[in-house]
């Protein structure tokens, strides 16, 4: 049941690929609690999703725009207020790519160019979008941005390879760019850190099945789904959560948490 949280706010969606992504979950639930938003995703990654049928469903205007490029976020940001009447609320940042992991390169043996490429994408990106917005005062006073980040960005997952340094890095923006938000016009910016989750570009990482397993068993709650990470994002758009900025919030069903579980201590006990 919606309860209308974003009622009468705007935003701006990244990174909506098929039914399966998480922000296709996010802009489903924003449209539920009574948003409007523009959608938008890399152009080569539109010609690869279904991202129109998410625009039917809610009533959104898809604007292609690759994150990495200054002037097509410019254009994203001003054809956004313009589609949407005026200045946005919220901005969902939801961008991971290695090419490095595509192509099951090796942590210790990266192919460099590729490295720079997932850092841009997955990490630098995030500040492109929130500077282009400070640039242009394109955010409400209050507003909130998030983007999704992974645990590894703390703790070692070998397989997660050079998206792990990526997730360090968004992180950080987060931070360093919340306190210059926040000063300035009270826009506040976080992480969330999301339990490995069944999506197309998670499910490329190498050992993705045993990840989920592992961390099912390690939770006590057990893995957040897409859905219920949906929920908290709107939740994170919504007023009710208007003082918490430059943190990184763990939707894990307590994994963070958990040194061992009863569980893998009995796997291990067998």
């Amino acid at each position: 049941m919606s309860h209308k949280l974003l009622e009468g706010k705007r935003g701006i969606i990244f990174g909506a690929l098929n039914d399966m992504s998480i922000a296709w979950k996010v802009a489903e639930k924003a449209h539920e609690a009574g948003a409007k938003f523009t959608l938008t995703n890399a152009p080569i990654a539109m010609r690869m999703g279904a991202i129109n049928d998410l625009a039917e469903k809610t009533g959104s205007t898809v604007i292609p725009a690759d994150a990495t490029s200054m002037d097509d976020l410019q254009n994203l940001f001003t054809q956004s207020q313009e589609v949407l009447g005026g200045k946005v609320d919220f901005v969902l940042h939801s961008i991971g790519m290695s090419p490095n992991v595509r192509k099951k390169k090796h942590y210790t043996g990266l192919n460099h160019e590729w490295y720079k490429q997932t850092l841009d994408v997955s990490g630098m990106s995030f500040h492109k979008v929130l500077q282009v917005a400070y640039e242009q005062d394109a955010i409400n006073d209050w507003g909130s941005v998030l983007a999704l980040s992974y645990i590894a960005a703390q703790r070692i997952f070998p397989d997660y390879n050079d998206m792990a340094d990526a997730k360090s890095l968004l992180e950080s923006i987060a931070r360093s760019f919340g306190y210059h938000y926040g000063v300035k016009k009270k826009v506040r910016i976080n992480t969330i850190s999301q339990s490995p989750t069944v999506t197309t570009a998670g499910s490329g990482v190498k050992g993705f099945d045993e990840f989920i397993a592992y961390s099912e068993n390690m939770s006590p709650l057990g893995n957040a789904s897409a859905e219920a990470c949906a929920d908290y994002c709107i939740a994170m758009f919504s007023d009710l959560t208007k003082y918490v900025t430059m943190q990184n919030l763990y939707h894990d069903g307590g994994f963070s948490n958990t040194g061992v579980s009863a569980e893998v201590i009995e796997k291990f006990a067998k």
